[in-house]
């Protein structure tokens, strides 16, 4: 019988986090509920989720902080769940590492939708130390970088990149067509699709977290088509 995937739910409200947690045990997660960031910073070694929902409005270490120290040990996805609904707020989370931003009050079954189709994306996603040396499945490839979207790995100059599930499918849509331009909105469409409803600037900071992973090559680079939008650019 396979292991129950784990989920690390961080909320100092206990009927939210009560609530979300008999879904999620409905759909036969184990999950586990803290109150406060560095309650939550303590129990992920030992716990070891599959994802972690938190929370921002925390006391003391806010979600922004506690995403932070998650992503510096890991690439495990965070769901961020908040009150605050500004862009800014949601840009800034994406900006730190969270795969995704819901906003209170939700839809239960939404929630349990989105956790479902993150982990879909992440469970598909080699260990680094795996070999990718033999490609197969849909899979782009050009100097020194292999975008495979079948196995989602990512290898740049001879090395593996780890990259959330949506920063891959952004660069291997971009990357299967090559100098072609798409608008924030046609990005927005193809990679979030129906699961998420959000603002274009969340398009631009995927794209500054690939460049910060992947830089521009002398054969190929992603650029920016100023007022429209990007294109994985080819140089001939």
């Amino acid at each position: 019988m396979a292991e129950k995937q784990r989920i690390l739910i961080v909320d100092d409200d206990s009927n939210i986090a009560e609530l979300i947690s008999l879904y999620l045990i409905k759909e036969c997660y184990d999950t586990e509920i803290v109150g406060d960031g560095e309650e939550a910073l303590r129990v992920f070694p030992e716990f070891k989720p599959n994802l972690v929902l938190l929370d921002l409005m925390l006391p003391g270490m806010d979600g922004y902080q506690v995403c932070q120290r998650i992503r510096s040990q890991s690439q495990i996805p965070i769901i961020m769940l908040s009150a605050k609904g500004e862009v800014f707020d949601k840009v800034l989370g994406l900006e730190l590492g969270a795969d995704d931003y819901m906003i209170k009050p939700f839809d239960s079954k939404e929630l349990v939708a989105r956790v479902k189709a993150v982990l879909r994306r992440y469970q598909t996603m080699p260990s680094p130390s795996s070999s990718h040396t033999d490609q197969q499945g849909d899979y782009v490839e050009y100097p020194d970088l292999i975008v495979n979207l079948t196995n989602y790995s990512v290898i740049y100059m001879g090395h593996s990149i780890e990259m959330p599930p949506k920063e891959l499918e952004l660069l291997y849509f971009l990357a299967a067509s090559p100098n072609q331009v798409f608008t924030r909105e046609q990005l927005l469409d193809h990679i979030w699709g129906y699961e998420y409803i959000g603002d274009t600037r969340t398009v631009d900071v995927h794209i500054k977290r690939l460049r910060e992973k992947i830089k521009d090559h002398s054969g190929w680079s992603l650029s920016t088509v100023w007022g429209i939008g990007y294109k994985f650019e080819v140089k001939r």
